[in-house]
């Protein structure tokens, strides 16, 4: 008897909250089409990593094979190279790149007020140029036949280098085109996140005699380092999206062995080569890890006292 009472009372309450801040709900629509029409309705593709697809014959005629793709993949000659250079990009954005606009941002906070309008637009910019930009740029100025630094070397009698081919720089310099690109972006976050530092912890802070150093370690690191740990277990998902555009514009026949990542090896595949079954299954697997690694990371966070995002 108490459920039969209890339950139309229950949803009573529900239709009246939703009636109360119905206006908040309609504003919700346009973000959850979004999500159903281009974040969850692709996610049925991925059947076609258990089949030979076939476009003209459509998911529901195309032959099933089960996990012979995923058994292919990792059966490929190429697939040790292309983890590894996956990783290796992976880490790096990781652990060298991640920190940049943590210290950028803590940098500008102590920029004086009327310069640091300029120098935030000044590292914002680079976020709006396209990488096809940004590659050009980098031919423009190591270019072995008449590229600026090139010249510079020539003109102090040193001899020329060429990164563009080189092996050894191909890693380097992707990393040094995330940090001038992103990394002023990246700071935005940040910034805002400790433009609501409640400033009476500052004020106690001097009246203590605190100097600015001990203010950054004891008020504003601690402010943000939330921020910090959901946007690490964020960046921990794209663990294995290293960039597709940037790394197709800058890897040739030469440096491909350590160039080779997931994203331009399904472009290759997929589009150029037309194995849409077997690429899918290549993003069906990156998939599965970024979940996998943001369970666990998100895990551990909550383990150390943290946080977690879910």
């Amino acid at each position: 008897m108490k459920t039969s009472i209890g339950t139309p009372k229950k949803y009573s309450d529900i239709f009246r909250r939703i009636s109360k801040d119905r206006w908040l709900y309609v504003m919700l629509i346009p973000g959850v089409l979004y999500y159903l029409i281009f974040r969850f309705g692709p996610m049925f593709g991925l059947l076609a990593a258990f089949q030979n697809y076939m476009p003209f014959l459509g998911f529901t005629r195309s032959q099933w094979v089960g996990l012979t793709h995923f058994h292919r993949l990792f059966g490929d000659y190429l697939f040790p190279v292309i983890l590894k250079n996956t990783l290796i990009l992976g880490l790096m954005n990781i652990f060298l790149f991640f920190p940049v606009p943590i210290l950028l941002a803590l940098m500008l906070n102590e920029v004086r007020h009327r310069y640091r309008n300029v120098v935030q637009t000044i590292v914002y910019i680079p976020h709006l140029v396209s990488w096809v930009v940004v590659a050009g740029l980098t031919f423009t100025l190591f270019s072995p036949e008449g590229g600026t630094i090139n010249r510079m070397l020539a003109m102090a009698g040193m001899p020329p280098v060429n990164i563009l081919l080189s092996t050894s720089a191909f890693r380097p310099m992707i990393l040094v085109q995330n940090i001038w690109k992103e990394s002023g972006w990246g700071t935005i976050l940040f910034l805002a996140t400790i433009s609501a530092i409640d400033p009476t912890l500052y004020e106690a802070a001097i009246v203590d005699g605190a100097g600015r150093w001990h203010q950054l370690k004891y008020i504003t690191f601690p402010s943000i380092f939330p921020t910090i740990i959901t946007l690490l277990i964020l960046r921990i998902g794209q663990f294995l999206d290293t960039g597709f555009e940037q790394i197709m514009l800058m890897i040739n026949a030469i440096n491909r062995n350590v160039g080779e990542v997931f994203d331009t090896y399904i472009y290759e595949i997929g589009i150029r080569g037309g194995q849409l079954s077997y690429s899918t299954a290549i993003g069906f697997f990156k998939s599965v890890i970024a979940f996998i690694l943001v369970f666990l990371v998100n895990k551990i966070v909550k383990k150390l006292g943290e946080e977690g995002i879910f």
